[in-house]
């Protein structure tokens, strides 16, 4: 396929080489990119080595600087491009491409910030669009879709959660006391949060018969209902992939549940609607 039409304007022409991965220059260009923002990661992670940022310090900033340089362009030629400039803004690319650049330039006013550039990363997933693993942006889309459709449910379940360690903190705040380290009831919401989702960091601990009564009841709970998200979601995953089914039941063999717009039942192969 040759990557341009001579009627095509310069922002078109752009636009093919950008997006066009069905074409050379379109591969080329994406490929590229995903080196840059493999070696732009691995200076970032190499430059918080204390020893190497002695030893490297400015080699690593330069590069730094020339990778955003370069993702600046992209990003400007991305937007400038683009058929619907609100779209690709707004867009998981184009949110993950505009956060890509932002630590180098916040920098410049707060120290460390050029660390968050690891969000790069995330430009990864483009290897998806650019070697065709539709399949693999498939399965995405079914978790994508059983997100959505268990967030309220997932929501609700949190908010009870939040309730219940806002409880059970003000219960061992008041049983335990400062005496024993719970000097705050948010300092005793975070135990309960510690305790409730099974971590245990053991910088806390009740020292009360009664107030470790309550934290062996916490922890049976914690147990209890860790599983309760991942449940939801799971249902929810099941029913995203499960395909859309008529309610038909084959006249023949009895088989209840054919595919959308089926005729023939798919067990015997009898007319359905007979």
């Amino acid at each position: 396929m040759q990557p341009f039409q001579k009627n095509q304007t310069l922002k078109e022409q752009i636009h093919v080489v950008i997006e066009g991965t069905d074409t050379p220059a379109g591969k080329l260009f994406d490929v590229l990119i995903l080196i840059a923002i493999i070696a732009s990661v691995l200076v970032v992670m190499l430059d918080s080595v204390l020893y190497l940022r002695l030893q490297y310090g400015r080699i690593f900033s330069y590069a730094e600087w020339i990778f955003t340089g370069l993702f600046t362009i992209e990003y400007v030629l991305r937007l400038y491009s683009a058929p619907n400039r609100k779209a690709y803004a707004t867009s998981f690319f184009g949110v993950v491409d505009l956060l890509a650049l932002l630590p180098t330039y916040l920098s410049l006013f707060f120290m460390g910030t050029h660390y968050l550039l690891v969000v790069r990363i995330l430009r990864i997933l483009r290897v998806f669009r650019v070697f065709r693993l539709r399949s693999y942006m498939q399965q995405a889309g079914f978790l994508t879709a059983a997100f959505k459709t268990s967030q309220h449910k997932i929501a609700v379940f949190f908010l009870s959660l939040l309730l219940l360690v806002t409880i059970f903190g003000a219960v061992l705040y008041v049983v335990e006391g400062p005496e024993n380290g719970f000097t705050s009831i948010p300092l005793s919401i975070y135990w309960a949060v510690v305790t409730l989702t099974t971590v245990g960091y053991g910088d806390m601990s009740p020292k009360t018969p009664l107030g470790q009564a309550i934290a062996s009841m916490v922890m049976i709970t914690g147990y209890a209902i860790i599983a309760v998200p991942t449940g939801i979601f799971t249902a929810e995953l099941t029913k995203t992939m499960r395909p859309q089914l008529q309610p038909v039941s084959c006249p023949k063999c009895g088989k209840f549940g054919h595919a959308t717009n089926a005729k023939f039942c798919d067990r015997c192969g009898h007319d359905l609607h007979l």
